[in-house]
């Protein structure tokens, strides 16, 4: 085959799980560019035994696209739309089509694919078809069975046929015609008993009743009978005026119990919402994440549609009062209903831990019963669960009766309680005739118990369908017919633990003895992972393999991954990282947190945190990078970058003595080569000048004061001081004091203006950003307990900390509490630290009505905008947005990235990367400015790369502000 074919053991790291509970580790990845490929690759596996599982997304969430031999990815190269009919309203795409691109080519037709699963924007649509996939719109379009008109496939055999329906003989499969005809009526009796019935092969489809219809029955049959190779879908057309009501509720049975009354109003979709998923939302994204929503303790969202926003009101208005819910509200197409299918997208991911921080895992994540007996069902699912003694957040397609639900059993040690708690909830699905799986398929995690739904004769009718299609077994083994038990091949019970309360051992991981240094002050050998039991494995063990990390949500505000926006590759994803990780504190495949495997997946990571805050199970690979690096290096000699940009504040001070003959000689090419090459950076890089009068220089000779050193603002000399103005402490980073004073001086004009006395701490106070960034924990804690005992008394004392470069600002609101989380100084600084437009606009710090400040019109600025990455993951940018917005300035808001990053776009061999990660958004628009617009960032490193690669001298927002007052 033409495409790459892979065995490294990395590479088989990354495609060792999917978003289940299960790791099978494949001999060979291999990625087809064509058809021809995928044929002449199955052939030969074919010929020679070997197992074959089909991969998209890699979104599974039963274990359904993993599997021993080769996974074949389909989403690297196969993922071409190859023609959209406005007609006959039909496309035909490969099977590594992302459902969200098919949309985006159907839209200007007015059409789209009717299911649309929560993955939509990174699943792609062989998967959807390998699994059947549903989506929250199932309730008005069907399942993905429902919407296939053909299927261009090759089966276990070797026969390349197309599926489609009418044919009674299935020509293309010797014998199916004549298994129907002799299975009639236990066809008629087990299979399609109701819609959501996706466990097992869908039989029904292939009853003469129903079409003969050889396309739909391969529709869920999870990769088991053929290997899709091209698909001819139907679409529907685009609902207009869709309007969301959400419904208030008790509790979640009762919220069930009234779907039958609402489904006679042709809703769009039901969705069902405890209010708990609601609650992790606001803890990790504010109040403003979340519409006003009516009291309950859960919720259902409904969605319809009419001709017109008034016809959609009506019918919205005819829900409420159908329902017997506690209170209601309507919320037209715009920014609320946004939130709230946003909230609902995020699903899986958010239910990834329960409300006391548990992990939760799925399994029994996808159940589905007649929507009559929803209701009665989660009842006996509560009480099932209460005698367990687990937890989780249900959610899901209320309308189809399909519920998810992630638990938290304890997968710790072993599967011996998910073994028992799944055979009780497969007996009570049952009883409520219903399906194990509503849309995710069986997979490895249900397919063992398929024997509790269907009767002896209905599984050996499956085995005798797998026989005509694979009788050797070679399509995704251990799936649907001669099942592998739910409880083997588990991936965390294989993990083990790596406590951040030990020594540093061998491999990385834990050693012997007890802390020492400045570690045994703390009680931490590196980070705490307080917020994960004090464990790395427990922390790495966050991704749940939703995939969000593969899309680009740029058009949403999304940062996440920028590397993988760049490369396409999975090594550069968080997802894939995460899965290295996972398989390092395994052990078995990969040695050990200091194996070159690790460092090769964590290479191209720019710790830009976007995934700390984008990522639903708010996993924190640049904390993890730094834990990693610092495991691996303690006590060892590091690369040269680590000291060069590591050790950048030290550096800074030291060019403080000649600044200017520093900069002068820097700018000789040779010199600056050489410099560069060795101190471990890309010689294609500059070197960022350093200030010839830093901040905390031009404070002390009293240049902010008349010129005369230790006066305050607006005191004339010989005059005593007020003391009725609120104190802000002016925390100068060594970034903003050494190579960007401008700032600073502008926040002192600003501050000063706003009727603030600005407080200048006599000791320089540095977080350490570049040592946690390079993994030097032991220097980023010294550090940083030096910056307690500056700025703790002040925040202790109540006094705001202004903190200018985002990335620092960052440290103190995120790594500082990490580092040090029983200490209360720390908390103090945390909650005292803000951004310049958070103290502005906080109610409790905002300018008072007495110093008569006004916020300077910038209604002639038009400006690019770029929020830095770890303000995007950290603080947010909702209040500078807003602020911006107050002052009538024009913006383009950029997202993603700029690509520096910090030290990551200056070390060798990143250079190419950096460059195409800021190709994502911000050189593009920077080319397209308008005369006279400008660029501003806060992040020193976001106007660094500007000026380097496109020539654009950016400003901070307090300059802005300071020009204009």
């Amino acid at each position: 085959m033409s495409g790459v074919v892979d065995t490294t053991t990395r590479r088989r790291a990354e495609y060792s799980t999917d978003a289940s509970n299960y790791r099978v580790v494949p001999d060979v990845v291999a990625y087809p560019r064509s058809t021809d490929d995928v044929v002449a690759a199955l052939e030969v596996l074919r010929e020679l035994g070997v197992p074959v599982t089909s991969r998209g997304g890699g979104t599974s969430v039963a274990g359904n696209a993993v599997g021993p031999g080769v996974v074949l990815d389909f989403s690297q190269h196969l993922h071409t739309v190859h023609d959209v009919d406005p007609e006959a309203r039909t496309a035909v795409v490969d099977p590594g089509v992302v459902m969200s691109s098919l949309q985006r080519v159907a839209a200007p037709h007015g059409l789209r694919f009717g299911p649309d699963p929560s993955t939509q924007n990174r699943a792609t649509l062989g998967g959807m078809i390998g699994n059947n996939a549903c989506g929250p719109h199932a309730v008005a379009y069907g399942r993905t069975a429902d919407n296939v008109v053909g299927l261009d496939v090759v089966d276990g055999r070797g026969r390349r046929f197309t599926a489609g329906r009418g044919d009674a003989t299935f020509a293309a499969v010797p014998g199916l015609a004549e298994l129907v005809r002799e299975n009639l009526a236990l066809i008629r009796t087990e299979f399609g008993r109701f819609g959501r019935q996706v466990s097992g092969y869908s039989l029904e489809h292939l009853l003469p009743e129903n079409g003969s219809d050889l396309a739909k029955f391969l529709v869920g049959t999870e990769g088991t009978l053929v290997t899709l190779l091209g698909a001819t879908l139907e679409l529907v057309p685009v609902p207009s005026a869709p309007t969301l009501v959400v419904l208030g509720y008790p509790d979640m049975p009762t919220a069930a119990d009234d779907v039958p009354v609402l489904l006679r109003h042709d809703p769009l979709a039901i969705e069902g919402l405890d209010a708990r998923l609601v609650d992790v939302v606001k803890r990790a994204k504010g109040d403003d994440a979340v519409p006003d929503l009516p009291e309950g303790a859960g919720w259902l969202m409904i969605e319809v549609g009419g001709t017109s926003p008034g016809e959609a009101r009506e019918i919205a208005e005819l829900i409420v009062g159908a329902s017997s819910s506690t209170g209601a509200a309507i919320y037209p197409a715009g920014p609320d209903a946004t939130k709230m299918w946003q909230i609902r997208a995020d699903g899986a991911g958010l239910a990834g831990r329960t409300p006391a921080g548990e992990q939760a895992w799925p399994g029994w994540e996808d159940s589905a019963v007649p929507p009559e007996k929803l209701g009665d069902y989660l009842r006996d699912l509560d009480d099932l669960m209460a005698r367990y003694g687990v937890d989780g957040l249900p959610y899901g397609h209320f309308g189809d009766g399909c519920m998810h639900l992630r638990i938290d059993l304890p997968l710790e040690a072993s599967g011996s309680v998910l073994r028992t708690f799944m055979v009780e909830a497969a007996e009570l699905v049952a009883k409520y005739g219903g399906s194990l799986s509503g849309e995710h398929g069986d997979g490895r995690a249900r397919s063992e118990l398929l024997p509790v739904m269907y009767s002896p004769e209905a599984i050996a009718l499956m085995e005798q369908v797998k026989a005509l299609f694979d009788p050797d077994d070679v399509l995704n083994p251990g799936v649907v017919v001669r099942p592998a038990a739910v409880d083997v091949d588990l991936r965390r019970p294989a993990a083990q633990p790596v406590p951040s309360t030990g020594p540093v051992g061998e491999r990385g991981l834990l050693g012997s003895g007890t802390l020492r240094g400045v570690a045994k002050k703390t009680g931490y050998a590196g980070f705490s992972f307080a917020h994960d039991h004090h464990d790395l494995t427990t922390a790495v063990h966050r991704c749940v393999g939703v995939g969000k990390c593969r899309a680009d949500t740029s058009a949403a505000g999304g940062f996440m991954c920028p590397s993988y926006l760049a490369t396409k590759d999975e090594k550069d994803v968080t997802r894939g990282r995460a899965r290295v990780l996972q398989e390092a504190v395994n052990g078995s495949l990969v040695g050990g947190l200091t194996a070159p495997e690790v460092h090769e997946s964590l290479d191209l990571c720019l710790s830009c945190k976007a995934c700390s805050s984008d990522c639903p199970a708010g996993v924190d690979m640049a904390q993890y990078k730094s834990e990693v690096l610092h495991r691996t290096y303690r006590g060892r000699l590091r690369p040269m970058d680590h000291y060069a940009l590591g050790w950048l504040p030290r550096w800074a001070r030291l060019a403080a003595v000649a600044p200017r003959t520093i900069n002068k000689v820097l700018k000789i090419d040779w010199i600056r080569k050489v410099v560069l090459r060795a101190g471990g950076m890309d010689t294609r890089r500059a070197v960022p000048e350093f200030a010839e009068l830093p901040f905390r220089r031009w404070w002390s000779l009293g240049y902010a004061t008349q010129g005369v050193p230790g006066l305050a603002h607006r005191q004339d000399p010989g005059r005593p001081a007020g003391t009725t103005r609120p104190k802000v402490v002016l925390w100068t980073d060594s970034f903003s004091d050494a190579m960007s004073p401008s700032v600073p001086q502008a926040a002192v004009r600003v501050l000063e203006a706003a009727g603030y006395d600005v407080v200048v701490p006599d000791q320089q106070a540095c977080c350490g950003l570049t040592w946690i960034s390079t993994g030097q924990l032991d220097g980023a804690r010294r550090r940083l307990d030096g910056l307690l005992k500056v700025l703790g008394p002040y925040a202790v004392n109540g006094y705001p900390i202004l903190g200018l470069e985002p990335s620092c600002t960052a440290v103190l609101r995120s790594d500082l509490l990490d580092l040090f989380p029983e200490d209360p100084r720390a908390q103090a600084v945390a909650g005292a630290t803000k951004t310049l437009a958070e103290l502005l606009t906080d109610p409790a710090t905002a300018p008072s009505e007495d110093a008569g400040w006004e916020l300077p019109d910038l209604s002639d600025l038009t400006a690019v905008v770029q929020p830095h990455c770890h303000q995007h993951s950290v603080m947010g940018f909702a209040a500078d947005r807003a602020l911006l917005a107050r002052a009538g300035a024009t913006v383009t808001e950029l997202a993603g990235c700029c690509g520096l990053a910090g030290n990551f776009g200056m070390q060798k061999g990143h250079y190419d990367v950096s460059v195409a990660v800021a190709e994502n958004a911000l050189l593009p628009a920077l080319r397209a400015r308008d005369e006279g617009e400008e660029f501003i960032a806060d992040g020193f490193s976001c106007r660094t790369q500007a000026v380097q690669l496109e020539g654009v001298e950016g400003k901070a927002l307090v300059e802005v502000l300071a020009e204009r007052l």
